[in-house]
């Protein structure tokens, strides 16, 4: 049997989370913003492996949905996931925009809202990690 590595992906995602509030800081919205969406969904994936299943992919509202029916998941959070699953790629490739290289699409705005929406999702995850 394998080892449950639930505890490692949340401890990760807490330290992706930090990350993010440290790109804040340092003026790195896009940074911040694509920190706060890899927290989120190593935190989700972290609830799943400590539910016994496995986790694929990169989308956060997705793995929320895939979890089991016994985990009532707030449709609220599920769109916070949503607007999390648009900071994937855009932050890190200039090509994601019609013009201009990342950095000059996020700001404090974007990564404020990224943040906080990414904290939401880890306290909803270590309510159910408990």
């Amino acid at each position: 049997m394998m080892p449950n590595r639930s505890s490692d992906w949340f401890n990760q995602a807490l330290r992706d989370l930090e990350q993010a509030q440290d790109s804040q800081q340092a003026g790195r919205h896009e940074w911040a913003c694509f920190a706060a969406q890899q927290g989120a969904e190593k935190a989700v994936k972290g609830l799943h492996l400590h539910l016994g299943q496995e986790a694929w992919g990169h989308v956060i509202a997705k793995l929320l949905r895939e979890l089991p029916a016994s985990i009532q998941v707030p449709e609220e959070l599920v769109e916070k996931a949503h607007v999390l699953d648009a900071l994937y790629i855009p932050p890190r490739y200039p090509n994601s925009h019609p013009e201009g290289s990342p950095f000059e699409h996020y700001g404090r705005l974007q990564s404020e809202e990224a943040i906080r929406y990414a904290r939401e999702v880890l306290d909803f995850v270590r309510a159910h990690l408990a």
